[in-house]
């Protein structure tokens, strides 16, 4: 009986012990909306000028921003990156009303990312294509976080380097976008001053109907250890959004700036934090079948499960007894 008590009394010490332990790294983190000391700075390679940075709290001045978040992405961006500018290329041909930027952050690489982007820019000029360099390793999050932030798309789309979602699916997130915001935002059409750039709606392109044929071909602790994430992420964000961690979401520019000044979370997990923040302003969301494809080089794998999950447990304890204020400024 006195070993049960004494097992007893360690596990609860324990489970105190792990529970102050999440408490003080929420509140660690509590400012992490408001990081990253380095200033984002275009610099224009032809001319070796800066260029202004621009913010999301101004006016929008292209119809599109993709952003592309890159970390030792030396081999796979730029067959990625052509096939993006020639499809963009092709599309303002046809429509001279049709402007975009690609906007790439460098977060640390230690490869030839850096030398590769800046070719893009070289070739495309710095008004079709930026660079911000982050200088040391952040995360994929804070990456995203800061294209996002120095943006001048009325729309703006997040990609992954890798290419895996076809680019001329962001047509069916673009009409999504469309539909609702005008539904939201102008529901008769005759509004002449809107713009779709003011109303808050955000589209995420999902994977889910490829989950059949993975659920049957991946290993099946693979299934589990991804299941139980998913149950994770149920609990800390609700129910709503299927696929969560697909790298291809298109924001409006009013919907970036509010849920992009209150991010967090650096890494994997930002994603679910996104789909909290929409719920909490009530931003619409919508998922989109996109075509995706496996690409050899993921930067994903099973120990990033464990720090997935504690980034989901940092996030519900720091919304959920308000250490974490959202900013509803912007």
């Amino acid at each position: 009986m006195d070993l049960i008590c004494l097992i007893g009394t360690i596990a609860v010490i324990l489970v105190l012990g792990f529970v102050f332990v999440i408490f003080i790294e929420a509140y660690r983190r509590r400012n992490n909306h408001q990081h990253i000391e380095v200033p984002a700075i275009f610099e224009d390679p032809n001319s070796l000028k800066q260029v202004p940075c621009p913010h999301v709290v101004d006016p929008a001045s292209k119809y599109i921003s993709l952003i592309i978040p890159a970390f030792n992405e030396e081999y796979r961006l730029p067959g990625a990156l052509e096939e993006t500018m020639i499809y963009l290329q092709q599309r303002a041909s046809k429509d001279p009303s049709f402007s975009y930027e690609v906007v790439i952050i460098d977060d640390g690489s230690t490869d030839g990312t850096k030398r590769v982007a800046f070719e893009f820019v070289r070739k495309y000029t710095v008004d079709k294509v930026r660079v911000i360099l982050l200088g040391r390793n952040h995360g994929k999050g804070e990456a995203i976080r800061k294209g996002m932030l120095h943006s001048r798309g009325e729309l703006l789309l997040m990609l992954d380097a890798d290419g895996a979602t076809k680019i001329t699916d962001l047509e069916k997130l673009e009409n999504q976008i469309r539909a609702v915001a005008k539904k939201d935002g102008d529901s008769s059409g005759s509004d002449p001053s809107f713009r779709i750039s003011d109303t808050p709606v955000v589209v995420f392109g999902s994977r889910a109907h490829l989950e059949e044929k993975a659920l049957a071909t991946r290993k099946w602790y693979r299934n589990f250890l991804m299941k139980g994430f998913h149950l994770v992420v149920l609990l800390a964000a609700g129910p709503g959004v299927r696929d969560t961690q697909c790298g291809f979401k298109m924001f409006t520019r009013a919907a970036a700036r509010k849920l992009f000044s209150n991010v967090r979370l650096k890494r994997w997990c930002f994603d679910v934090e996104l789909v909290f923040l929409c719920k909490w302003f009530r931003i619409p969301i919508s998922e989109i079948s996109v075509n995706w494809s496996e690409i050899p080089g993921s930067k994903v794998n099973l120990l990033s499960i464990p720090n997935m999950v504690w980034e989901l447990l940092l996030m519900s304890v720091g919304y959920r007894i308000g250490i974490w204020r959202i900013s509803n400024s912007t």
